[in-house]
């Protein structure tokens, strides 16, 4: 076996005990890793691989990292999923006997970080542990970095696994187990990719204080709450008083929107290129706080079913939509705002520094000033509005402590002194004098000396090597009294000297120096425990700077869109006057949006069957309907001329193709356990949208699978639906279900041209125009050409024969319109020069893939080529 040093061995011992993470050792001013660790990370982090003597006969790998630059290091190996172990000297190396002792001061995972640099602002951080036992199935979810700790039951391991992914989390936690298995299944499905298995014996003996999960809780959120404070107190290693009780919720309280439902509406992001820009969120996220960013994030991923509650909100964002100048007032107030969450989360963590607790002053400076602009707006403030302004705690007392204490710009170094305000403590004071005296004597002793010697080039230096001195060129050397000065050291040009009378007046400054410094370190690490005592009333100020911040930002879209305010009502009725998709108003340019309206109730129109051709806007249409319900359900106003909304508990979709490879499942498997999840999930309170039921089978399967799914939507669930096909033999639907009816989108023929209107219209269609469609998308004219007389074949006679045999021999009858039937000789006479000047543009449009395009981005390159062609 290898013989290593003792500082290696020490190395050795400490990796052990963390297999699964990076061990980042202390060593001076790096960070050092070693053998694999080092190879790993200097390939993650593109660093130099080097090696290092170890006592072995070949050098071992190494690589490191300074101390003063690590997190920008930590952040990226955490942004890949992997876990790091700081490892610090944790005894005064003037005392140690010898090796310094070292021990890992905490681990660093991507759902337990706290630092800012490594964060999202507008976004939490979440930490999931999930249960899937036996005896039930939960989760408990926790945001370290602002304290936030919530925990639900659910039904099914599907609606775990769906709430869990609706996190977001950059961590999940499983109890190993069967049930487990088939949980993490399911969130690697929907896209997770760093799960932990923990068992029993990676668990720690003892667990944080009971305290934050007391309640008559189950079995299993007992578990999953348990094992996540485990995990926080083995990882973390210090105080995390900051974590607030489980908040345990319903899943009644909010519409359950399922991970693909979010992905198909956008809420959270676009579907292409995964961007905030063009989601949801974009449209409603005008907030000026980071507090508030985040509060709005959660009102979109979790709308509510509490019909009083959403009435406080849309009462408080049309107060402040009429009321703009406290709205402007209220948000230019927010502006100063800083993150009062975090930062109390990193003061009772005990890594704030001095600036973060001059920030957290200035942010509770502001809530004075917002009570009296609530209270004593001109028309009185409502309900919501008026009782937190009358309730937020200012935390006047904690503001005056940080007043007296920190000096109002203080560094970012909280162990190198010029944090604490002069009169805050005597004793410091007595050593800043002292100090600030003996350089005054330096400076007064450098004077005489230059009078007494007549030396003008006399100066008295310091470094920290020989501490204070008395420095005198070469050339000057014969004019020093005898027996005064003693050498010191020798330079190229000059000597250096002292005298006993400097040596005393130098130990009586150092040693005020460095007391100064460690006092002030120990006086602002206990004025930082003090101030974590607030911490309770500090999350409570934050939360509501962060709904003041939420409601605001609603009125602020409600009045630059022309939002109206929502009615509610129980009575299953869903009616949208002149209803508009609010993302793709707002990014079209110099051009209005078609709108539309919508009417479903639990009677005669529950079911709107949607036909028409593809780009016609059927797509859009429909995400319209499920985002305007959402919007209500939020507490947004929302873009109509009027608008009244049944509460609906959830929303189902089932928009575009998608295969999941991982999975093994083809784009119609996908769809039909999405069917699968609509009816067996949905209930009569729900809105079901589905867009081109029934694709990727064959013509007959397809049709029949279609009407068998409209069927039992009707008779057996009686939700609201609007649904979208190509089947337009399903029109007759109208007439056997009394609760259907058929609409279409409408087009307006020009010669071979078609126009989309974009206007929903009653009644069915058979026309899809797919082959124009396909001429959209650059495909070569002479398959536009064949598959025009192919479609002119089928209308007359059925399947046209060609030398290689017959093509798609089973279509019974047509549903293409003939657009392209025209003669050759009569095309070639309506072909001019311009055909010469689209092929540049055609290019352009071969290489668009416009089955996978989202409507929105569709429509902004539609608009785009019609501005290019405009100009031919």
């Amino acid at each position: 076996m290898a013989k290593y040093t003792p500082m290696m061995e020490q190395y050795l011992s400490i990796k052990a005990e963390y297999p699964d993470a990076f061990l980042f050792f202390r060593l001076g001013d790096f960070y050092e890793l070693f053998f694999e660790d080092a190879v790993l990370a200097a390939r993650e982090l593109e660093i130099t691989l080097t090696g290092r003597e170890a006592g072995t006969e070949e050098r071992i790998p190494m690589c490191g990292v300074p101390y003063h630059s690590v997190d920008t290091y930590f952040h990226t190996l955490l942004a890949k999923g992997y876990k790091i172990a700081i490892c610090e000297q944790v005894e005064d190396p003037k005392t140690a006997k010898g090796v310094v002792r070292r021990e890992v001061i905490r681990v660093l995972t991507p759902g337990t970080v706290m630092e800012g640099n490594m964060l999202s602002d507008r976004e939490n951080n979440f930490l999931v542990a999930g249960i899937a036992e036996e005896d039930g199935f939960s989760l408990a979810a926790c945001d370290i970095s602002t304290g936030q700790f919530y925990g639900a039951v659910f039904q099914t391991i599907e609606q775990l696994a769906a709430e869990i992914m609706s996190y977001n989390p950059k961590e999940i936690l499983l109890k190993q187990g069967t049930g487990s298995i088939t949980l993490q299944e399911r969130c690697v499905a929907m896209g997770s990719s760093n799960i932990q298995v923990i068992t029993d014996e990676q668990r720690p003996t003892a667990g944080l204080s009971s305290q934050l999960i007391d309640g008559d809780l189950s079995a299993s959120l007992k578990m999953a709450s348990q094992m996540l404070l485990d995990y926080l107190k083995d990882t973390q290693k210090r105080n995390l008083d900051h974590l607030q009780p489980l908040e345990v919720y319903l899943t009644e309280q909010y519409m359950v929107l399922d991970p693909f439902t979010k992905k198909n509406l956008e809420l959270m992001e676009t579907l292409i290129d995964k961007s905030k820009k063009g989601s949801l969120l974009w449209y409603l996220d005008q907030t000026v706080t980071a507090l508030g960013a985040r509060m709005i994030r959660s009102w979109v991923d979790k709308p509510l079913l509490g019909k009083e509650e959403i009435q406080n909100r849309l009462i408080a964002v049309g107060f402040l939509k009429d009321q703009w100048m406290v709205r402007e007032e209220l948000r230019e107030l927010l502006k100063s705002v800083y993150d009062i969450e975090r930062l109390a989360g990193r003061i009772s963590f005990g890594n704030a520094n001095a600036k973060d607790l001059v920030n957290l002053k200035r942010s509770l400076e502001v809530i004075p000033l917002l009570k009296k602009l609530i209270l004593k707006a001109e028309t009185e403030a409502p309900g919501l509005l008026k009782q937190m302004a009358e309730t937020m705690d200012g935390c006047q007392d904690l503001v005056e402590l940080i007043e007296q204490a920190i000096v109002n710009d203080p560094p970012l170094s909280v162990k190198e002194g010029g944090l604490i305000k002069e009169g805050y403590d005597g004793y410091l004071d007595k050593l800043k004098t002292v100090s600030r005296d003996g350089k005054q004597w330096i400076s007064a002793l450098e004077k005489k000396e230059r009078e007494e010697t007549g030396i003008k080039s006399l100066k008295v230096g310091y470094n920290r090597v020989f501490g204070y001195y008395i420095e005198v060129t070469k050339a000057n050397l014969g004019s020093l009294p005898e027996g005064k000065y003693e050498r010191k050291q020798t330079l190229a040009n000059a000597e250096r000297f002292i005298t006993p009378e400097l040596k005393e007046q130098e130990a009586l400054i150092l040693e005020a120096e460095e007391k100064l410094t460690e006092l002030e370190y120990q006086i602002f690490s206990e004025l930082r425990q003090q101030i974590a005592r607030f911490v309770t009333r500090l999350q409570r100020a934050a939360k509501q700077i962060a709904t003041f911040d939420a409601l605001a930002s609603l009125a602020q879209v409600a009045q630059e869109c022309g939002l109206v305010r929502p009615t509610l009502q129980d009575d299953g009725v869903l009616y949208i006057r002149e209803g508009r998709h609010p993302v793709v108003e707002k990014v079209l340019v110099d051009q209005p949006f078609i709108a539309n309206d919508t009417h479903l109730d639990c009677d005669t129109q529950r079911i709107v069957l949607l036909t028409g051709p593809n780009m016609a806007g059927k797509s859009t249409y429909m995400r319209q309907v499920a985002l305007i319900v959402i919007m209500a359900q939020i507490g947004s106003f929302v873009p109509a001329e009027s608008a009244t909304i049944s509460l609906t508990d959830r929303i189902f979709t089932r928009i575009g193709a998608a295969d999941d490879l991982v999975g093994g499942q083809s784009t119609f498997m996908v769809e039909m356990k999405d069917i699968e999840t609509m009816t067996t999930q949905a209930s009569k309170q729900s809105l079901v949208i589905i867009d081109e039921i029934g694709r990727g089978t064959s013509t007959h399967d397809g049709m029949s699978i279609a009407q068998a799914v409209i069927e039992f939507l009707h008779d057996e669930v009686g939700c609201k639906s609007i649904v979208s096909t190509h089947y337009h033999e399903l029109a007759v639907l109208e007439d056997m279900l009394q609760g259907l009816k058929n609409f279409h989108m409408a087009v307006q023929e020009q010669k071979d041209n078609i126009v989309f209107l974009r206007k929903l219209k009653q009644g069915s269609t058979s026309e899809s125009y797919g082959i124009y469609c396909a001429q959209l998308a650059g495909l070569p004219e002479k398959i536009i050409n064949r598959s025009g007389e192919l479609l002119k074949g089928y209308k007359e006679k059925g399947p046209v024969e060609q030398s290689s045999g017959l093509v798609n021999s089973f279509v019974q009858e047509p549903i293409q319109l003939d657009l392209f039937a025209t003669s050759s000789k009569e095309k070639e006479k309506t072909i001019d020069t311009t055909v010469k000047k689209l092929e540049k543009i055609t290019q352009e449009v071969k290489s668009i893939d416009l089955i996978n395009m989202t409507p929105l981005a569709a429509m902004n390159y539609l608009f785009e080529l019609k501005q290019k062609l405009q100009k031919l």
